[in-house]
């Protein structure tokens, strides 16, 4: 089945379902695509709050032994998460550092999800006011909010421009959700806002940087174009990717361009210290690079393991295996690799949902699979040449990767096709509404590429 270039670009390489798509186009608007995040505890950060939702926050920590966070819900509208957090930050006159977010969110989209706040009391909070952004305070929290608390996201989304008829995209949804249900759910990718779809270059600078070409991660970041960006971006990067003048480039890029233009400004005073520039960046951000070719080295190898025909609900000699957790996360602390005196019983526990094949994330102290499974990863890194030795960055050792595992599935729960219309903004067209939940760290538009099998990803609103 046609795989596009870009996707193939990102490491996705192959469908796991053989039924033809519906087509179509996500995002056309942000409210077509929804996400609610939703905590271990149940708790739900909805978009449109429920009357018994609107609790009210007592004005000091239950206790002088709690210290001062708040629980927040962030809504936002086209919004990046960086950003909004920034915006927030101004308004409450703290520094970013004191929001802390568990997960990172679609921008083109309308998003719901937690955040902890230090410092701040909640009539601060009610009193922000920005453009497509809400925050409303929830209660007094004991911790930083982490991934540790997150389940999943509940996802509400609406597919446009749908060319087929009724029974036919009803038939080809069943098919495709069928075939992934039977499997144990959607292959594990991860997904392109990972990369960036309008400028997939993330994992390319995060390649430079683990190999310690720093000048090369730095140049990739800030002036290799794309033919997708706006007009305007596209020429202040090719103008610097030829003449490497930082500080002509400094005046010259759209103030929009705000991380880059933090980089520039270092790199105008120092025009050789490439690693003091990644430095300006916000911390997390940084991370996001060595984690995104982390990222595509995954996609790579899980790719490999689905075109070879290795099953991922099954498992084979040398393959790691992790336990599930009562709320159906996976634990990946407690893992096995299955072997000859183990693989009666592995097989027993994968057939009940009691563990999940899992594939590593590259990294400095992350062993390989073993077997053919391993053999597979062992030529991905040798095609790539990299070795996870390089995971440990000694020039910025503060974005070294240790690794770790990820499951090959992503278990779909609650899947509904809602509804199937005539589309108001395309004529002649179908509009298909679908909800689903994945757990923390899975990506929607995995599965929604398995529905709509897109030719061309970007014009598909991916």
């Amino acid at each position: 089945m046609f795989v596009s270039k870009l996707e193939k670009n990102i490491g996705i390489e192959v469908y796991a379902t053989s039924t033809l798509g519906i087509g179509g186009v996500i995002r056309q608007f942000p409210e077509d695509f929804m996400v609610e995040e939703v905590l271990v505890d149940g708790l739900k950060a909805e978009i449109y709050p429920s009357a018994k939702l609107q609790l009210q926050v007592r004005e000091t920590p239950p206790s002088p032994f709690v210290q001062r966070r708040l629980l927040c819900v962030l809504v936002k509208r086209n919004w990046d998460d960086f950003q909004a957090v920034r915006a927030v930050a101004q308004q409450l006159g703290i520094s970013p550092q004191q929001i802390h977010i568990a997960g990172i969110k679609d921008a083109n989209a309308l998003t719901a999800q937690h955040v902890t706040i230090e410092g701040v009391t909640p009539e601060a909070i009610k009193k922000v006011k920005i453009n497509d952004i809400e925050i409303r305070p929830i209660r007094f929290f004991h911790a930083k909010l982490s991934s540790y608390y997150i389940l999943g996201n509940n996802f509400r989304i609406v597919v446009h421009a749908v060319s087929h008829s009724e029974a036919d995209i009803k038939h080809r949804v069943s098919k495709v959700v069928g075939e992934l249900e039977a499997l144990g759910g959607a292959p594990n990718f991860f997904g392109h806002q990972r990369f960036g779809t309008i400028r997939p270059i993330t994992h390319l600078v995060g390649k430079a940087l683990i190999k310690g070409k720093f000048r090369k991660a730095a140049m990739l970041f800030l002036a290799k174009p794309s033919p997708n960006e706006h007009p305007e971006s596209r020429k202040a990067r090719e103008k610097l990717w030829h003449t490497q003048d930082f500080k002509k480039a400094l005046k010259e890029f759209p103030k929009k361009l705000h991380h880059e233009r933090l980089m520039l400004w270092h790199l105008a005073k120092k025009p050789n210290d490439f690693v003091g520039a990644f430095r300006r960046l916000p911390a997390k951000l940084c991370t996001l690079f060595p984690q995104a070719y982390q990222a595509y080295l995954f996609n790579k190898i899980l790719s490999r393991r689905i075109a070879q025909g290795l099953q991922l609900n099954r498992v084979e000699f040398g393959d790691y295996v992790v336990g599930v957790e009562a709320s159906g996360l996976p634990n990946i602390s407690k893992y096995k690799i299955a072997s000859q005196e183990n693989i009666s019983e592995i097989k027993k526990a994968l057939k009940l949902g009691k563990m999940f094949l899992a594939l590593p994330l590259a990294g400095f102290r992350q062993k390989l699979s073993q077997g053919v499974q391993g053999e597979n990863e062992k030529h991905v890194l040798e095609e790539e040449g990299v070795s996870l030795e390089n995971f440990k960055i000694k020039g910025m050792p503060e974005l070294s990767l240790k690794g770790g595992l990820r499951t090959a599935l992503a278990p779909l729960k609650g899947f509904s096709l809602n509804k199937i219309s005539g589309d108001e903004v395309n004529p002649h067209k179908k509009k298909v509404v679908v909800s689903f939940m994945l757990y923390r760290g899975s990506y929607a538009t995995v599965l929604l590429r398995e529905i709509m099998k897109p030719r061309n990803p970007l014009k598909a609103g991916f």
